[in-house]
């Protein structure tokens, strides 16, 4: 980083987050959880335009719910927002061995057993708030390819970028697929997260908690790679820590049907969901792109 990019006054509150962050990283765990819940009932009156969105999400993935559950769960999802400042701290700036601490791992012998083969892996998983503390994680064993979209703020981009660099990962852009090509058939696993709207163009309809919802289509083209294998992978935090947890590699995909890829894929992310519904990113337009004639999700946001 040099002083002629990120010394100039603009970047003085980003220097100032970074500093907290550092600090934050440093505190223990049910610390770091007792805070962050506080800061996710200050932001919940807040950001009313993303307590909006998460609502619209919410009601709509679980219809059976009644208004007052659906409330409760955007607060508890608050609340892991909050936390999710101490797990970016602890991604960013956070030591091995207290990384290792919090983390129990389930099953990865599918992904030692994929690695020993010399199979082709993609890591398949959601945006969930500990997402980047995921990445992190699986760095203290594996050499992976983190398929990453680029932050606004440049020097908040920089440092994440070179973190997961200098721990020893690739560094890919979410939209850059002929890089990703280029990891998987150089036997580098991508740690890969399609559940983000993304537009109309390269994407598909399928359902999704049982809305026709945009698709990313890339997740089977990649997947025809030879030699090629999809493990699902979820990081989701627990009472003590975190547990990381690998599944067994996908049969018989990609097949010949477009639909039936994206509607697969969409039902493991959906399935992990359900696991942690109160830390997945619910702020996020997931449905913004509608097929056509239907009544958009977000009108009033």
């Amino acid at each position: 980083m040099t002083k002629t990019n990120f010394y100039h006054p603009k970047f003085i509150p980003t220097w100032i987050l970074i500093g907290f962050m550092k600090l934050g990283a440093k505190l223990p765990f049910a610390v770091q959880v007792f805070i962050g819940i506080g800061i996710g009932k200050l932001l919940y009156p807040i950001l009313t335009r993303f307590r909006k969105i998460a609502f619209v999400n919410i009601s709509r993935c679980y219809p059976k719910k009644s208004l007052s559950e659906v409330e409760d769960l955007v607060k508890q999802n608050f609340e892991a927002i909050g936390i999710s400042f101490f797990e970016t701290a602890n991604a960013y700036f956070g030591s091995n061995e207290k990384i290792q601490k919090l983390i129990t791992i389930h099953n990865e012998h599918y992904l030692n057993d994929a690695l020993n083969k010399k199979q082709n892996i993609i890591l398949l998983s959601g945006h969930f708030m500990p997402l980047m503390l995921g990445g992190r994680a699986l760095l203290l064993k594996h050499t992976i390819a983190n398929i990453y979209r680029p932050q606004n703020n440049k020097l908040f981009d920089e440092v994440m970028r070179k973190v997961f660099v200098n721990n020893g990962a690739i560094m890919i852009k979410t939209k850059d697929i002929r890089a990703m090509m280029k990891a998987i058939k150089g036997g580098l696993p991508i740690w890969y997260a399609p559940d983000q709207d993304l537009g109309e163009k390269n994407s598909i309809f399928a359902p999704f908690f049982n809305i026709q919802t945009a698709t990313i289509s890339a997740t089977a083209r990649l997947a025809k790679t030879q030699n090629t294998v999809i493990i699902p992978f979820l990081f989701i935090r627990s009472s003590s820590g975190y547990t990381m947890n690998f599944e067994p590699p996908l049969n018989d995909y990609p097949s010949d049907d477009a639909v039936e890829n994206a509607s697969r894929t969409n039902q493991i992310l959906q399935d992990q969901i359900l696991k942690a519904p109160e830390q997945y990113l619910w702020i996020h337009r997931r449905f913004k792109t509608r097929p056509k004639g239907e009544v958009p999700f977000y009108q009033d946001i």
